[in-house]
């Protein structure tokens, strides 16, 4: 048994380091676009790497928006500083507030009635399956489980 000057013989614990981890997978930098579906592709590349470096909901805010940089490092001061509610910014809040501010609106709904339309035609039933999985983004609730999709 190997004694770690402890005097219990136990190693300590290793502490990960996420923030490593995080910037190990190169998460993109998002600056700012005036194609919003770059905004979604730029929030989902980047809650992948926040998934692989199993970070909490506090890192998940930290470490995004560590990413940002220009115009939506400005949106984010203005958000963050604007605040009145005094609990911390969840992951759901960032994610909801990015994607209200840098996504309009009536897109959203006009991508939401495109995914409620989407029918195979005459692409083929992977095409179809990529563009339904695709455009499942903007109907999260029709999706949910296995019944509804």
């Amino acid at each position: 048994m190997q004694n770690n000057g402890n005097g219990n013989g136990n190693a300590p614990p290793q502490v990960r380091d996420k923030t490593g981890e995080f910037l190990k997978g190169h998460p993109p930098i998002f600056k700012h676009s005036t194609d919003p579906l770059q905004v979604d592709d730029w929030l989902h590349a980047v809650e992948r790497k926040l998934e692989i470096a199993q970070c909490d909901d506090r890192e998940n805010v930290l470490y995004a928006a560590g990413q940002l940089q220009g115009a939506a490092l400005d949106w984010w001061e203005s958000f963050r500083f604007g605040r009145t509610e005094v609990n911390p910014i969840t992951w759901q809040e960032y994610r909801n507030a990015f994607r209200s501010h840098h996504v309009p609106a009536g897109l959203m709904k006009l991508k939401k009635k495109e995914f409620l339309a989407l029918k195979q035609g005459g692409i083929t039933m992977a095409e179809y399956r990529d563009k339904f999985i695709q455009s499942s983004w903007y109907a999260p609730t029709k999706v949910e489980d296995d019944d509804k999709r």
